[in-house]
């Protein structure tokens, strides 16, 4: 029988008229997406469950995102998709997974760190290649019957020299937004979570497309300087199907000097009808400000794709859209 947990965990990620009451189960006709922070999501994709990154942000703040790491494992999702290692993405990833029995799939090195977080539990990961394979290395494999996945192997956001000339974006420097933790100020427990994962290695970073009929999900949650480091890779993406969604990384290391010019070059390379930008909120207030800071830098960056070619952007603002049933909702027959 299904648990209570369960069904009123989905029922408040998807909303209500999503979730059977009675069984659980997740609409089939359509794609949801709920956000719980930074670049976490969970996703009901032909009524199967599923996690993009597994953090629930915390530490420098509590209660900002308003959920636990158990409320996330009750969803009962049949696999966690790290993108890469660090505390941001992966730091409750191991409980999940534990709670849960979620297959995690990520790296070798991304296994190494979820197992060492949760010492003699049995997890089941599904290593995808490790840190030192080659940018644009590819694999594909089946998550549920029709629902495909494609991983490719990218880079990390990195601060590269200022680039001049007709490609040239401003500089993004958005002022830290230390006013949540006066409104949301750390409790020891959060704060010391946080201090045990702070220095979680990267372990490599990946990309994920997920293909159910005609309709295409694509997710990473970092954007490197492919333009200058790693080209091939955008080749790679180039030779995917065109994205329904794309949802991806805008803040990083790289907005300081360069802007958003790599986010740009990976929605140019994946086609997106929609963008929906990640990795943008206030989750660590030191060093970050709130979505709204990015919204007029993302339209005009993404102005400079030519119309034709140009994706509608969903911008989700914290923290209005933590949990937003239904903010995120696609049609399957209308893909």
């Amino acid at each position: 029988m299904p648990s209570s947990q369960m069904i009123a965990a989905r029922q408040r990620f998807f909303g209500e008229a999503a979730v059977d009451p009675v069984t659980g189960a997740v609409r089939d006709d359509q794609v949801l997406v709920s956000w719980f922070g930074c670049a976490s999501f969970a996703v009901a994709m032909g009524g199967v469950v599923f996690l993009l990154d597994a953090w629930v942000p915390r530490g420098a703040t509590s209660g900002y995102v308003p959920t636990t790491p158990e409320e996330v494992a009750a969803l009962e999702p049949v696999a966690i998709f790290i993108g890469h290692g660090h505390f941001d993405h992966a730091a409750d990833a191991g409980a999940i997974a534990r709670a849960s029995g979620a297959v995690v799939h990520g790296t070798a090195e991304h296994c190494v760190t979820v197992r060492k977080q949760v010492p003699g539990a049995e997890l089941a990961c599904k290593e995808l290649g490790s840190s030192t394979s080659a940018p644009g290395e590819r694999h594909d494999f089946e998550l549920a019957p029709a629902l495909s996945v494609t991983a490719i192997r990218h880079i990390h956001s990195a601060r590269t020299p200022r680039h001049e000339g007709h490609d040239a974006s401003t500089p993004v420097r958005p002022r830290p937004c230390l006013c949540d933790i006066r409104t949301y100020p750390p409790n020891l427990t959060d704060a010391g979570h946080l201090a045990r994962n702070l220095f979680a290695p990267e372990g490599g970073v990946l990309l994920y497309q997920f293909r159910l009929g005609e309709f295409v999900l694509t997710w990473h949650d970092s954007s490197g300087p492919l333009l200058d480091k790693a080209p091939g890779v955008l080749d790679v993406l180039r030779g995917l199907p065109a994205s329904d969604v794309h949802i991806g990384a805008v803040q990083g290391f790289n907005q300081f000097t360069n802007g958003l010019r790599d986010p740009r070059s990976y929605v140019e390379a994946l086609r997106p009808k929609v963008f929906v930008p990640n990795h943008h909120d206030n989750w660590l207030p030191v060093m970050t400000a709130r979505a709204e800071a990015f919204r007029t830098p993302v339209h005009e960056e993404l102005a400079r794709i030519p119309e034709a070619d140009r994706p509608d952007i969903k911008m989700l603002i914290d923290r209005d859209d933590y949990l937003a049933a239904g903010c995120l909702a696609f049609d399957l027959a209308k893909s």
